[in-house]
């Protein structure tokens, strides 16, 4: 298998205008796979209903919410992990570093070992 990419052109980031342009690869998205289609793709290889798979995997997102809300990170094997992430404004001293001081929240997913290597191995072919 192949991702496709086009060409695209871009500005310098912050430059004002945006400076000298360039052209980057992109990737082109072919379409996408549902938690719905993914149901039914584990309930073509396995004994498990497309019900009970639901369930796990909506209690799944559920229990990650969770778990991402004390500030764990949620490790999920072979997938990989999330955890949560900030940005925050810059101040002098510590003491004036606040709640209010997050400007951005975020998720960051970390692929595991498999998604890596899949990464490192794909190829490409331009559109």
């Amino acid at each position: 298998m192949a991702i496709s990419f086009k060409p695209i052109e871009k500005g310098q980031p912050g430059v004002a205008g945006g400076g000298e342009k360039k052209f980057y690869a992109s990737i082109v998205i072919s379409g996408e796979t549902t938690l719905e289609d993914l149901t039914k793709y584990i309930e073509k290889i396995s004994t498990v209903s497309g019900a009970d798979i639901r369930a796990v995997l909506y209690a799944m997102v559920d229990l990650c919410i969770d778990e991402l809300e004390k500030g764990n990170i949620v490790r999920l094997g072979d997938l990989g992990s999330l955890r949560p992430g900030i940005s925050s404004e810059g101040h002098e001293n510590g003491e004036d570093v606040l709640s209010e001081s997050i400007i951005k929240t975020r998720i960051i997913f970390t692929p595991g070992k498999r998604l890596k290597q899949m990464l490192k191995a794909v190829g490409f072919r331009k559109v």
